[in-house]
């Protein structure tokens, strides 16, 4: 009986003291709850792309969308005696109203670094239809009579890679600035007054801890202020594990930052062969990086097939493609899309290695269209270069179906008096907004209900609540953004 009682009271104490313990945890959660105050994400006046999960907190039926750029055809081949099948690493520039290429020339496969690359160049008022200026700097094959930029400069003309500096109060004799080099040589600075006639900055490398093995691009970043390089190391030591990225910066072009790898998240490691690492023109502080990604040893054509290509016999064994990260600063890229940005084509001559390189830098093309441009049929005779087209900002989009969903944003605050989205719907879509305070509830005159509804398909489209488009009573205050959406695709939005 003592022991039944004892038992009794052991129960009842634990009991209650269970009790307490839970009204414990839920009065600690609670006082928890009211003392932690969300992120706010600051995003003032700036242009914002949903190229990743930065702004949004909620999906319900909708979801991010990889869109594939439409090609556009050849727009340039590497026709002349000092260019031929091995030419590649290619940066474009549009600089005001010209735009500008930079490639390396080099008609047979050899060694990185070797004599006999030239650095050439040429240019397009549109983009589209490009001319080789004869530029009349280096005698290349007894004549003066061609397009090349930089030459007698080993291992530098390998992979040169030029930008314009647009840091305040640049030197306008150094205007354009480039990196250029191999693991033998480091990579060596250049600077040029008109982006034509260059110079080295110094006579010894300015960075030299790295592979370099590949294109290594270098910008200023108005968001760090500081200027940046992305470059080719490998994972592991040597030339083993797979082709990656790190980083390094500098404040002056010359004394450079100990390097650090790129983080991809918990994404499978792939070979990246070039990083294309730059700044998006609209919203220059979200890097865009459209990558080459290299497959070894994943053969798609026959020997037999390669020899009616031409195709050199070292480059038929793998394939790439390329494929979309980007990186807001720091060693992180974002890899939300693990797909295929650019296929290669219809045709086996686009199944060769190193075929399917990007350039580098995204270009505006149009009033709405902006342009990438691909390396295509490497190793052959008839190699070229490829433009893909693209809707401005169009890399991705928050995508509803015919059913219908919404995004709710992260809490944000902003700067600006209305709000413009980049958006298109079909004919029985349509998107609105609604904005809510930090807690979830609607703001008074911003409800749905208010929200005009918005349909067509516009690069910048002004947002109203019963026509009335005016935020001032917002900016700065921490709020969210609610959009409903249906049969429609979000690309971004701004504040202005």
């Amino acid at each position: 009986m003592l022991m039944k009682k004892s038992i009794l009271k052991i129960t009842v104490l634990s009991l209650l003291f269970g009790v307490i313990n839970i009204s414990i945890k839920a009065q600690n959660e609670s006082q928890l709850k009211q003392t932690v105050t969300p992120e706010i994400v600051d995003i003032g006046s700036k242009l914002e792309l949903f190229t990743d999960y930065y702004l949004i907190e909620n999906l319900d039926n909708v979801s991010l969308k990889l869109h594939e750029p439409i090609d556009k055809g050849t727009v340039l081949k590497f026709d002349k005696s000092w260019e031929g099948p091995f030419s590649a690493y290619c940066t474009v520039i549009k600089d005001n109203d010209l735009f500008r290429l930079y490639y390396r020339g080099v008609p047979t496969a050899g060694k990185d670094g070797r004599t006999g690359e030239h650095t050439c160049y040429a240019e397009s008022k549109d983009g589209i239809n490009w001319t080789k200026p004869d530029l009349k700097i280096y005698e290349i094959d007894g004549t003066l009579n061609n397009n090349i930029v930089l030459s007698n400069a080993v291992s530098v003309t390998h992979n040169f890679s030029p930008f314009i500096d647009t840091r305040k109060n640049v030197n306008p004799i150094q205007k354009y600035k480039a990196l250029g080099g191999t693991g033998k040589s480091g990579l060596i600075a250049y600077v040029s007054e008109n982006g034509i006639h260059w110079e080295k900055l110094q006579d010894k490398p300015v960075f030299t801890e790295g592979v370099f093995d590949s294109q290594n691009v270098s910008f200023w970043s108005e968001s760090e202020q500081q200027y940046l390089c992305y470059f080719r190391t490998w994972t592991e030591s040597g030339y083993s594990g797979f082709r990656s990225v790190s980083r390094t910066t500098s404040k002056d072009f010359i004394n450079w930052t100990k390097p650090i790898e790129m983080d991809f998240g918990d994404t499978q490691l792939e070979h990246l062969y070039t990083n294309q690492t730059s700044p998006y023109f609209r919203a220059p502080h979200i890097y865009i990086s459209v990558a080459a990604r290299f497959m070894p040893g994943r053969k798609v054509i026959s020997e037999e097939e390669a020899n009616k290509l031409n195709v050199n016999p070292k480059y038929f064994n793998d394939c790439s493609d390329a494929v979309l990260m980007t990186t807001r600063g720091g060693n992180k890229y974002d890899r939300t899309f693990m797909e295929s940005f650019i296929r290669p084509g219809i045709g086996l001559q686009n199944w060769v290695s190193r075929s399917n390189y990007p350039a580098l830098n995204i270009v505006q093309t149009g009033a709405e269209e902006m342009s990438v441009y691909v390396n295509q049929d490497y190793a052959q005779p008839s190699a070229h270069l490829h433009r893909y087209a693209m809707r401005i900002d169009g890399f991705t989009s928050v995508r509803a179906s015919y059913k219908g969903g919404e995004m709710i944003t992260k809490p944000l605050r902003f700067n600006g008096d209305k709000l413009y989205l980049n958006f298109s719907t079909s004919a029985a879509g349509f998107v609105k907004v609604e904005i809510l305070d930090l807690d979830g509830n609607k703001i008074k005159g911003f409800e749905l209900e208010n929200s005009s509804e918005i349909i067509g398909n516009e690069i910048e489209k002004e947002v109203s609540w019963n026509e009335n488009p005016d935020l001032r009573e917002l900016n700065g205050v921490a709020v969210r953004l609610r959009f409903v959406m249906k049969d429609a695709d979000l690309y971004s939005i701004k504040f202005k």
